[in-house]
């Protein structure tokens, strides 16, 4: 009689001996994630995440119910993880800038440009209001989704502020409220007009410009200390 394994084992086994074949094992595929994902992508796109069905995302990814499943458990898992590929796609490398220790304002400026022009681009904005249709039949998606990418972000930019009060440039009692005032003025807004479709194109390279930095002038004017105002009067040129 043969031996029964345990299915974690027997899951294990499949893997190895697929890998010894040449090919990847059921649900282990690259290529085939990355075609159910993009079949999600438009019909979630296209519908929405209530209105889309797993029946849609077959059909337009091309391939068969039983496939998705290997891959997938639900449709609130398969958008879970297209919202990750996309946050990993798009927002990679964006906190660099914020490990460098230099020119505070300089730093702020070129990191603040940075968020303003990915948040309000039209695949981040398509993202969240999907997100949102979501959040209110299945709130702990939306929880998710807040938890790993914003407030990740958010927490950077906090251990950023710190690092700056540490060296003396800044004064803030208050340093998530600080963090949470930073980003709401380099997106003043824009945000809005983008999510609600007021503005049906994204914000130009100059205008974002133009509001991160004069958003950064206020942050400073108010949170900047002595130091701050003597090291850049310091390396004005005359």
């Amino acid at each position: 009689m043969a031996e029964i394994l345990p299915k974690a084992e027997s899951d294990q086994c499949d893997l190895l001996e697929s890998l010894r074949r040449g090919r990847p094992a059921a649900g282990q595929d690259p290529v085939k994630r990355g075609q159910i994902i993009e079949g999600a992508r438009r019909v979630f796109i296209d519908k929405g995440f209530e209105a889309a069905s797993m029946n849609d995302i077959t059909r337009e990814a091309g391939v068969s119910k039983g496939t998705i499943y290997v891959y997938f458990a639900n449709k609130e898992e398969l958008f879970e993880a297209l919202i990750e590929e996309e946050r990993s796609t798009i927002f990679k490398n964006m906190y660099d800038v914020l490990d460098q220790i230099g020119d505070l304002r300089a730093t702020l400026v070129k990191f603040g440009k940075v968020l303003s022009a990915k948040i309000t681009s039209a695949k981040v904005i398509q993202a969240q209001r999907t997100v949102v249709g979501a959040a209110d039949r299945i709130p702990e998606l939306g929880t998710r989704f807040y938890e790993r990418g914003p407030k990740r972000g958010h927490d950077k930019v906090v251990i950023f502020l710190n690092a700056a009060i540490e060296r003396g440039l800044l004064n803030i009692p208050d340093v998530d409220l600080a963090a949470y005032q930073f980003t709401e003025l380099c997106l003043a807004g824009l945000f809005r007009q983008c999510i609600f479709a007021y503005r049906t194109k994204a914000p130009s390279a100059a205008e974002i410009e133009h509001i991160v930095s004069s958003g950064v002038d206020m942050f400073l004017k108010f949170y900047g200390t002595d130091l701050l105002a003597a090291e850049e009067s310091a390396v004005k040129p005359g």
